[in-house]
């Protein structure tokens, strides 16, 4: 039996994983969730070298929270968010290298599930990067505020955070929220082709240096949400 088109998919060529999100709009619905975990399981069990590039098919990367899903189960939202936030804290530490291929919006927590990863290379005909936190009226919680500003500058983020703008893709890389702006055709080759050649890493060490870097933010993604 197929997979439907919008559930993430996951293949590999040599040592290079590839993780599709999918062909929605790849919100992080708790069944979404529990298979990219499941997904993710399996590129760490692997026992060879290993590398993760995460990308998706059609207008979007990811667009984030399923507010729908949240409309519909109110009482569950800090658990819900703490969920969103291990997520992001695992793709953080990946034991091996990762790259984002964002082939269209990333926005919210999409944009920060694309910030997590280790490189960033986004389609540069098409797709916005952006955090609307701030138009639409949420405030991001402290975990995931301090997951951007440790993977941006100062100035990045104070760009990306408070003013809600929606970064194309020349934009993003020259504000250094991605590592460059790539051709359609090329976008995932590029991605792995930079991880590819660092897949060889030990994963204990990269996962402690991952850990160390990025302490104060995997510490608040990982503290208690507020209510």
């Amino acid at each position: 039996m197929s997979l439907s088109p919008e559930l993430p998919t996951l293949h590999r060529e040599g040592s290079v994983f590839t993780l599709d999100l999918g062909g929605g709009e790849n919100r992080f619905s708790p069944d979404w969730m529990d298979r990219v975990h499941g997904l993710l399981d399996a590129v760490v069990g692997h026992d060879g070298a290993a590398a993760l590039v995460t990308t998706a098919r059609g207008k979007f990367f990811s667009n984030g929270l399923d507010l729908e899903w949240l409309g519909a189960h109110p009482d569950e939202l800090v658990s819900y968010v703490a969920r969103v936030q291990e997520l992001l804290a695992r793709f953080l530490t990946l034991p091996v290298p990762t790259a984002a291929a964002v082939n269209g919006h990333a926005f919210g927590a999409g944009a920060m599930l694309a910030t997590a990863h280790d490189f960033r290379f986004m389609r540069a005909d098409r797709g916005y990067y952006c955090f609307p936190e701030v138009d639409i009226l949420i405030p991001f919680t402290p975990g995931m505020a301090a997951l951007i500003q440790g993977k941006l500058t100062p100035a990045a983020a104070v760009a990306a955070m408070t003013t809600g703008h929606r970064f194309a893709a020349p934009e993003a890389a020259e504000a250094g929220l991605v590592d460059a702006a790539v051709p359609l055709d090329a976008l995932v080759r590029t991605a792995a082709e930079r991880v590819g050649a660092l897949a060889g890493k030990d994963r204990g060490t990269l996962e402690a240096i991952k850990a160390t870097m990025f302490a104060p933010a995997l510490a608040a993604l990982r503290e208690a949400v507020p209510a």
